[in-house]
């Protein structure tokens, strides 16, 4: 089964660990927890996923199409199901098409072809056709909090411990000596429907937020070295 998410507008901000302190506090007076989340307070979550790249890396060039475009491999804590996922990027909204699969189907994608009726067939054709091979694994916790506002849903993550290693097969490896991304910053990350809700302008205003662009995947690439 193939799931889309319509888009999103999303704001990007780098900020302190004392600033992310500050607004986890924040969020946790004045949202809910995400459902699917753990942890203490039932809103954290580690992520795991595989980044897919083209031989010369027209993704992270930006060439044409693959510059809107990434495709994934996304695993949420000890899973045993993965998400096959193609996020669409159009200036600051996002959109996602994914497909959820057994974990062990991961080595599917390695095959020339996979049955018809598989959930990740889709995503293994556009894998064939781009000619799609994983470059890198990413890992990292994950706050989450939800709401409801004025124009719509909402929703705020922060993102730490973020770690980063060469991939060339599918299959999730244990990061430990792993390259550390943004060691002393946080990745905050606001998403709503269409116009920015109050509460988030209320957000910015008090911790001074600025959107600032910031890819994770761009960030492991040049960190690993992987193009020159």
């Amino acid at each position: 089964m193939r799931e889309s998410r319509p888009f999103v507008q999303e704001m990007k901000f780098l900020i302190s660990p004392g600033c992310a302190d500050a607004i986890r506090e924040w969020s946790r007076a004045n949202m809910s927890p995400d459902p699917h989340a753990g942890g203490l307070a039932g809103d954290e979550y580690r992520v795991t996923s595989l980044y897919l790249e083209t031989e010369d890396f027209a993704v992270y060039k930006r060439r044409g199409s693959f510059g809107r475009s990434k495709y994934r491999v996304r695993r949420y804590g000890e899973s045993e199901c993965i998400f096959l996922e193609r996020k669409i990027k159009t200036r600051n909204r996002v959109g996602k098409m994914r497909s959820i699969v057994d974990l062990d189907e991961v080595k599917w994608l390695e095959h020339a072809e996979t049955p018809k009726r598989w959930a990740g067939h889709w995503f293994h054709q556009r894998e064939q056709a781009r000619r799609l091979r994983p470059v890198c694994q990413i890992s990292y916790n994950r706050m989450a909090r939800l709401a409801v506002s004025e124009t719509g849903p909402m929703r705020l993550t922060l993102d730490h411990d973020l770690r980063a290693a060469p991939a060339r097969e599918y299959a999730f490896r244990d990061l430990e000596g792993a390259i550390a991304l943004l060691p002393n910053q946080r990745i905050l990350e606001l998403k709503y429907k269409a116009e920015i809700p109050g509460m988030f302008k209320g957000l910015m205003q008090q911790f001074d937020l600025r959107p600032q662009a910031s890819s994770k995947y761009r960030m492991a690439v040049e960190a690993l070295c992987l193009i020159s």
